[in-house]
């Protein structure tokens, strides 16, 4: 088996990291014990996260324990962002999300077999602190010109805004968080996004201070596209892992559009495809980029890894269907209304309207001699279905999940069109 460290490396997952031996020899010496945090600031995880829990789930599979920490209490400071302070939410808000994160973290790591993943909550441990424990157990072993040099409180005291006391005691609740662990499982390796490389090192010198033992801590890196931009959001805003936040179908075609400069990379990172698939995809890109197969592949893996093979098959059969390579009466109206959400759409009236009213109201035609002509030369299509009838009046028949047809005008000019 490939050593983990190289396997991580390999993917380019892994960024900062203490001592490398070490690590390596605690990771071949046997099962070891290892956690990831998740702060519920928002209602879902994103695919910013996904890059964490791979490296989670590549440890997993090398036969190490997960512990994946849902921070019920850290959640409800805020870890300090580069710019401006967070707001707090309620107490009530903070564990809904905490709920919701706790479900996709369940979907996404193996919770059965030999070395089952754990879900834990701060809030356990935090909730029932005092002020004067926080100070006198914990507070003692911070040194304030060590805080203050981290990177995100230094800009942050620089700043007009500067920085609340409640944030900046982020960085000692979470080295608790890790503290906590050691003692009640045995954890010696926290794993987080390379931006909480500080906060890490502070968890592994309390543990140092405290227990007198050394643990290990190792980052991922922040990914960004080939020319150093940011890697996410779509027009619509991030790209949420929970399906009512973001669908299935639209979820599956942010990877669908991933430059060909990029693609390989994210099938490292984001799949758990062996190297030779990987290289072979790699090869196919080179050879012919039109094909777009590891474009494809990618968007296959991820969306079946966070949304299910049902899902992802319903994306891939709209995604194809859309441009007439498949069939659309078998998509479910989720999908439906979210691959035509971005077409030109206009409503029609059930046993009236006909496709010459629809390709004028969708403005896929000028007027109603141009789209009579255009039916009359077969170049007109409803739900993919040359339409050769101008005054064929739309059934109930006709319509998709959610009360749609899909409108098209030759090969490429799409549009909607929805029950009144």
């Amino acid at each position: 088996m490939t050593d983990i460290l190289d396997e991580l490396q390999w993917r380019g997952l892994i960024a900062q990291h203490t001592d490398i031996d070490a690590l390596r020899s605690a990771l071949s010496d046997g099962e070891l014990t290892f956690y990831c945090g998740f702060d519920p600031t928002a209602p879902s995880l994103h695919h910013g996260h996904l890059v964490a829990v791979k490296v989670m789930r590549h440890l997993q599979m090398a036969g190490h324990h997960p512990l994946a920490l849902v921070g019920g209490a850290t959640g409800l400071i805020g870890d300090p962002r580069a710019k401006g302070e967070r707001s707090l939410n309620t107490k009530d808000v903070v564990a809904g999300w905490a709920k919701g994160l706790q479900a996709q973290l369940e979907n996404l790591l193996d919770f059965e077999g030999e070395n089952p993943a754990r879900i834990v909550n701060n809030l356990d441990w935090t909730g029932e602190m005092s002020a004067v424990d926080f100070l006198r157990d914990l507070g003692k072993h911070f040194r304030m010109g060590t805080m203050l040099s981290k990177d995100i409180v230094a800009r942050r005291l620089a700043s007009e805004e500067g920085i609340s006391f409640t944030e900046f005691s982020y960085q000692i609740l979470q080295a608790n968080d890790y503290l906590e662990l050691y003692r009640r499982y045995g954890c010696t390796l926290e794993v987080g996004g390379n931006d909480q490389w500080g906060n890490l090192v502070g968890g592994m010198d309390l543990i140092h201070k405290v227990e007198g033992e050394s643990v290990h801590v190792m980052t991922n890196p922040l990914i960004t596209k080939a020319d150093g931009t940011k890697f996410g959001k779509t027009e619509g805003g991030a790209i949420w892992l929970n399906p009512e936040m973001l669908s299935a179908y639209a979820f599956y075609q942010f990877w669908l559009q991933v430059d060909d400069v990029d693609v390989v990379r994210f099938l490292k990172v984001f799949t758990f495809l062996p190297r030779e698939e990987i290289e072979r995809l790699e090869a196919a890109t080179a050879e012919n980029p039109r094909a777009r197969e590891a474009q494809r592949v990618l968007a296959h893996e991820v969306t079946t890894w966070v949304h299910g093979a049902e899902a992802t098959a319903q994306a891939e059969a709209a995604t194809g269907a859309l441009w007439g390579r498949g069939e659309l009466t078998g998509l479910d109206e989720a999908t439906v209304l979210a691959a035509t959400a971005d077409l030109p759409t206009a409503e029609l009236t059930v046993g009236e309207s006909t496709i010459v009213d629809l390709l004028v109201a969708t403005g896929l035609e000028k007027g109603r001699n141009a789209a009579r002509k255009t039916v009359a030369a077969g170049g007109a299509y409803l739900n993919n279905v040359k339409v050769t009838d101008e005054d064929a009046p739309i059934t109930a028949d006709d319509l998709l999940a959610g009360g749609t047809v899909l409108v098209r005008k030759g090969r490429r000019n799409l549009a909607a069109a929805r029950r009144a």
